[in-house]
């Protein structure tokens, strides 16, 4: 028999790719923190043995999904400033809360908090857009959990740097001690069309290429931003972009409202991807998506949840379901956005947003072992006739029982491995009471 590092026996096996496939009781080999193969389990059990043996003969196993957009530490303001606009949110509520309390702790605490629950939900990487980025980083590395860190740029100051030259500086030293990470990237982060000055654009469309970094912006988040650009440039965000050589094919897109033809026009020509954050944009009412006419297209979807100050939760199987059903709502075709459609927008979509595609986001032989499991054992979960189906339309975030990134368990029968959950609970009941002082 051939030895192996870790043994999966699994009832049902969602690979991502092929699309819209699932194996029945197959296994997972995997080696070296990758797949070796996916085979059947009678054949698994007669060919293979590990000292790790996992039986989840009630669940199905996936890819991890991908989390392609959001604030981490901003889990330490959720529920702050609810049911409030886009602007108000974030000029008298968001801003100044962070002024006050932004500090390198408050961002180790605040990704510790996230990370836990990403990796409680069912999240396996995750893509991170916030200050003292440095700390998430660190954390991430202690938790095991692959990442995608855009620092930030913006033209004002803040507690991490005090104008644009230096967020850039300190963010290129940071990329560099993590240029041999396995499980950490570390790209560019300009914030927003309306936060970020030409110039800053300029340098940046001259840097990431020659550093083979990607870009992720919030952009066409609201009307608002759109109408305020042409009042000021005679431009729409995305064409002022296009023009500062921003947009290209390692470019993502975060919201993208409110989109006209010529938009979609920049999109395909420039190769750029989509996050869309549906739950976050409905929530602070900023416009829809239309995800459905984008992936017809051709143009790459990905999903993310935004920061729990605009979205509460970091469940990516929440975000499927409502990415679905809105889906439907704005193309007004029951049709539209399929079961399968969505988790690849939260698995190998988000990969290749990313630049990750190779490495993660479906389970394939000599890919990296980010796995999750999903034990459907309750009486809401019967009858089982379409798993992917089960996944997308059922609330699942809470029956995680196991994840692993790259072959190395994070979490085992909902128990976390990496991280000390009875410490994250005390050091947020700590953060809570001082901002409500």
């Amino acid at each position: 028999m051939e030895n192996c590092d870790l043994l999966i026996h699994a009832q049902w096996i969602i690979p991502v790719v092929p699309h819209n496939k699932v194996f029945s009781q197959c296994s997972l080999v995997i080696n070296g923190g990758k797949i070796t193969a996916i085979t059947p389990t009678a054949e698994a059990r007669n060919r293979y043995k590990s000292d790790t043996i996992v039986e989840l003969d009630e669940h199905i196993v996936m890819p991890g999904l991908i989390n392609a957009h959001g604030h981490a530490a901003m889990s330490l303001l959720r529920g702050f400033a609810d049911d409030l606009p886009l602007s108000t949110w974030l000029n008298d509520h968001i801003w100044p809360a962070e002024g006050a309390h932004v500090s390198a702790k408050f961002v180790n605490n605040g990704s510790q908090l996230a990370i836990a629950e990403m990796i409680r939900s069912g999240t396996t990487c995750f893509s991170d857009m916030y200050f003292f980025p440095e700390e998430t980083c660190s954390v991430a590395h202690s938790a095991g959990i692959r990442c995608d860190i855009s620092f930030p740029i913006i033209d004002f100051p803040s507690a991490w740097a005090k104008n644009a030259d230096e967020y850039i500086s300190k963010g290129l030293a940071l990329r560099d001690s993590y240029s041999a990470h396995e499980l950490i990237n570390v790209n560019f982060g300009p914030h927003a069309p309306y936060t970020v000055s030409d110039d800053v654009f300029e340098r940046i469309a001259v840097l990431a290429p020659e550093l083979q970094a990607t870009v992720q912006i919030h952009l066409h988040e609201t009307k608002h931003e759109i109408t305020e650009s042409l009042d000021k440039t005679g431009k729409r965000p995305i064409q002022r972009l296009s023009e500062l050589n921003i947009l290209g094919p390692t470019t993502q897109c975060v919201h993208m409202t409110s989109l006209n033809k010529g938009d979609f026009e920049l999109l395909k020509e420039s190769g750029a991807h989509v996050i869309h954050c549906p739950e976050s944009n409905l929530k602070l009412a900023s416009g829809f998506c239309p995800a459905n006419q984008l992936l017809q297209e051709g143009i790459n979807v990905a999903l993310g949840t935004d920061g729990c100050a605009s979205n509460n939760n970091l469940d990516m199987f929440g975000e499927m379901h409502t990415a679905a059903l809105l889906g439907k709502a704005v193309a007004d075709d029951a049709a539209a956005l399929s079961a399968a459609q969505v988790l690849e927008m939260a698995t190998i979509n988000g990969a290749k947003a990313l630049g990750i595609d190779d490495i993660t986001g479906s389970l394939e032989v000599g890919k990296a072992a980010d796995i999750i499991a999903i034990k459907l054992d309750p009486i809401d979960q019967k009858p089982m006739y379409d798993p992917i189906s089960q996944v997308i339309y059922t609330h699942n975030g809470h029956r995680i029982s196991h994840s692993w990134v790259n072959g190395k368990v994070l979490m085992s029968d909902r128990e976390l491995c990496t991280l000390n959950e009875k410490e994250i609970i005390s050091n947020t009941q700590t953060w809570q009471e001082t901002i409500q002082s």
